[in-house]
């Protein structure tokens, strides 16, 4: 068994990640349903030790693989090679249920991973609680995405305007509770960046750099999420938090602000506005919630931690996948 990886791109920032483990790493790229048919270096470069190739280019090659991570039931059915397998949970099935109005009932969908699961020698796990308990798997690790405020360039807020990011808003409004973006930023300065190409004036990052240099720039960050769809944060929200911006978002279980310290939470859409305006009129509050913010992506979103929960999953997988070919 070598220590290389497969995985498929199906979200550049999650996929980056990998690479931090230091292992070869192989990412089959150009698959439908992506609003880009490559690998997008606006959201992030490819990892150091990474290479991207196709799906009929894998099948042909044919690994050998340490392990095979999938996003989906279709990733991992695509490739019919023995290896280990872990399947991770990036939504909620509340979410994947809206989005499909064809799709079985919530308790036949989990019954049926269960059984791939069991039957595959497979193994799952959740980006956050939320979505563990929402899928209701059995043994499904859960596994946060990091953020290291020490790759980030040092906050200055010298920009007076909020910032957030999101793709795709016109068709995940009930997602991302946009009417409530909406009604608490509508007075207020705020940068939107993101693959909107229905929005005018709202586009992606030139790439990596210049992301990390938009949030540098302004004073807070913008995160409001349906409750019963979406957790309390997200990838640009930790990258924020690493990068010193304080939230401002609606008040939600499994945020991980602490209102006050490092940013406001509130569903009142007034009182969102007005604590947007308070961090946009005194930039020394605003650097005293900066440091608590950083404080915060260190403690909770460490690379270490997410390191030592992927290769824990691939020793998991690796035990499974034994056990299921006795």
């Amino acid at each position: 068994m070598t220590d290389r990886l497969l995985t498929f791109n199906c979200h550049e920032a999650w996929v980056h990640q990998l690479g931090r483990l230091g292992r070869p790493l192989d990412i089959i790229d150009g698959l439908p349903g992506r609003y880009t048919n490559r690998w997008d270096e606006r959201m992030r470069p490819i990892p150091s030790g990474a290479r991207l190739l196709s799906l009929p280019e894998a099948r042909a090659e044919r690994g050998p693989y340490d392990c095979i991570i999938g996003h989906n039931m279709t990733d991992l059915l695509a490739v019919d090679f023995d290896a280990p397998r872990i399947l991770v949970l990036h939504v909620t099935l509340e979410h994947r249920l809206q989005q499909s109005r064809t799709a079985p009932p919530a308790a036949e969908i989990r019954a049926t991973l269960d059984r791939y699961l069991e039957k595959s020698g497979s193994v799952a796990i959740a980006v956050t609680e939320m979505k563990a308990q929402s899928w209701q798997l059995r043994d499904c690790a859960v596994v946060e995405s990091a953020a290291e405020p020490r790759e980030y360039v040092e906050w200055t807020g010298v920009e007076a305007s909020g910032l957030r990011i999101a793709n795709q808003i016109s068709a995940r409004r009930e997602y991302l509770a946009w009417p409530l973006h909406e009604a608490a930023f509508a007075e207020v300065p705020v940068r939107v960046l993101g693959h909107n190409p229905d929005m005018p004036g709202v586009e992606p990052a030139r790439d990596w750099d210049d992301l990390k240099a938009q949030l540098a720039r302004h004073r807070f960050f913008i995160h409001t999420a349906a409750l019963e769809l979406e957790d309390g944060f997200n990838m640009a929200l930790m990258e924020a938090l690493a990068a010193g911006l304080p939230v401002i978002g609606n008040r939600h279980p499994t945020s991980p602000i602490e209102h006050g310290t490092s940013g406001f939470l509130s569903d009142d859409p007034l009182a969102l506005a007005s604590y947007a305006k308070l961090l946009l009129g005194d930039h020394a509050r605003a650097a005293t919630m900066s440091h608590a913010a950083r404080r915060l992506a260190s403690e909770r979103f460490s690379v270490d931690r997410f390191c030592r929960g992927i290769e824990d999953a691939i020793a998991r997988a690796r035990r499974a996948f034994s056990a299921h070919r006795k």
